[in-house]
């Protein structure tokens, strides 16, 4: 147990002072120490002195703020250690695009209709992402969450843990503001993967992409996440969120193998599939199938999972206070009945 005002507790002597009063009452004179001696009566005038002591000794702990201090403890589950890296550029807060194929090209006035119906239709892109991941967070208790949310620079927004009242905090806290225009998915991707350095490998690691655009990376940025990935065995999802004129991640038969590099989803696609660790991408076009997406990674990576759990500090104030009260009641309860003169 450890204190928060420790000073308090030089004043504990002074609980001896209900054992060191002197006795006497309104029944003292010449007769009654004439009579004999009352075993009980002394017992129980003793036992209503200790209470005071005691009284004042739970006065004073609960004043000195006492508590256990957090400690940890080892657990073992079926799950995986999941860092979520949700996009929050602001294309997020626009709605999803539709299929790939169901847009109609062109001017006309079919094509503005179509547009204007999808860019009115349903949620943003970013609130339908933490809402499915917030389900699908609550459905894995067993494991532990970190998450970084990003666009020009990433955000540690949550360390791993298990609690899942944080984890939810954590992806709500997303919901604030509007995101900027910029999206940089490789220090994204590198601040994920950091997660996992200097940590013991106990299970699953995955690292799962919430977005809705790609990214051109340059060589040096390559091989270094290229080489975490490797180094610490970490899985990568990409949940791609598709936007309106987006291209999605695999090329269209006719089109130029130059596309491969000029557009941004089909580089990084290429990287991930090209990384030399597990990668898996799921294109959701709506939230139906956004919400399919998040139900397939569910399914996966349920592997016995062994890690150190941090137990909070449990604050002792209230329950010592508590204790004191009762001391104190029952004091004035046997002031109360006490005979003070005969009838």
């Amino acid at each position: 147990m450890t204190f928060d005002h420790p000073h308090l507790l030089w004043l504990l002597p002074l609980a001896l002072l209900p054992l060191l009063a002197r006795t006497g009452g309104a029944l003292s004179n010449t007769w009654a120490a004439q009579m004999p001696h009352d075993r009980a009566s002394d017992l129980l005038g003793w036992a209503l002195r200790a209470i005071g002591a005691i009284a004042l000794v739970a006065s004073l702990l609960g004043m000195a703020g006492p508590h256990l201090p957090e400690y940890e403890v080892e657990r073992v589950g079926k799950g995986a250690e999941i860092v979520l890296v949700l996009d929050r550029s602001r294309s997020m807060d626009q709605n999803f695009g539709g299929a790939r194929n169901g847009a109609i090209k062109g001017t006309g006035p079919e094509a503005i209709d179509y547009y204007v119906r999808q860019r009115n239709l349903g949620e943003p892109k970013g609130k339908v992402a933490r809402q499915l991941l917030a389900e699908f967070a609550a459905k894995r208790p067993d494991d532990r969450f970190g998450m970084i949310v990003f666009s020009t620079l990433p955000i540690r927004v949550l360390d791993f843990t298990s609690k899942n009242e944080a984890i939810q905090a954590a992806i709500s806290a997303g919901d604030i503001g509007r995101g900027l225009s910029e999206t940089n998915i490789g220090l994204a991707l590198q601040s994920a993967l950091s997660y996992f350095e200097d940590e013991p490998y106990t299970g699953s690691r995955i690292v799962m992409l919430v977005s809705d655009g790609g990214d051109r990376l340059d060589t040096e940025v390559k091989e270094r996440i290229a080489y975490l990935a490797r180094k610490l065995r970490v899985a990568i999802y990409w949940i791609y969120l598709r936007s309106n004129n987006s291209p999605g991640l695999v090329m269209e038969k006719g089109e130029t193998p130059s596309n491969v590099d000029a557009v941004p989803e089909y580089a990084l696609h290429r990287f991930f599939e090209q990384l030399g660790t597990p990668y898996r991408a799921y294109e959701a076009h709506d939230p139906a199938a956004l919400k399919t997406a998040i139900e397939a990674v569910n399914r996966l990576e349920n592997l016995p999972i062994t890690y150190l759990d941090t137990v909070p500090q449990r604050d002792l104030t209230m329950p010592v206070l508590c204790f004191a009260l009762a001391c104190v009641l029952l004091l004035l309860l046997a002031n109360l009945v006490e005979l003070r003169r005969w009838a």
